[in-house]
């Protein structure tokens, strides 16, 4: 499988931990990096890769963080909404490891919280994405773009 991993350039030491555990969890497959100036691309260049036919799945970071404007929330919507239709659109499922926590600060204490719950929140992706493409697999295993590769049936 090749999946594609694209993250967003704002917050990056933070969204470090989620690719990082993400990777680890994809270990044995094949994946491609990708940063993105900020969340709102984010969904444009899911469209391209998916449109390339390269990649079997792609999953996305970023961290679009309430500062202090009514903003973030229209941001979020549109990232969501944008990459729901470009799976929808191509067949290519994304992921989202795209959050939006309700309480940012830049305490040590807060970005520590961030940093950790964002290695756990990679993993658990990473595994999600695994197991779609595994139930794909096992309805268009004669066909399709799950009908070759680690898990199509033999």
């Amino acid at each position: 499988m090749n999946i594609a991993l694209i993250s967003a350039s704002w917050h990056v030491d933070l969204l470090a931990g989620a690719s990082g555990s993400c990777k680890n969890a994809l270990a044995g497959h094949g994946t491609a990096e990708f940063t993105v100036p900020g969340a709102l691309e984010i969904p444009l260049f899911a469209q391209t890769l998916a449109r390339s036919g390269k990649y079997d799945a792609i999953i996305a970071f970023g961290l679009i963080v309430d500062g202090g404007i009514y903003r973030h929330e229209f941001v979020a919507d549109a990232v969501i909404s944008g990459m729901m239709r470009v799976q929808l659109d191509t067949g290519v499922p994304i992921f989202s490891c795209v959050l939006t926590p309700q309480h940012f600060d830049e305490s040590e204490e807060r970005l520590a919280y961030f940093r950790d719950h964002l290695v756990v929140k990679g993993g658990e992706v990473g595994k999600a994405c695994l197991k779609m493409l595994s139930a794909l697999n096992t309805i268009s295993a004669d066909s399709g773009p799950f009908s070759t590769g680690p898990f199509a049936k033999s």
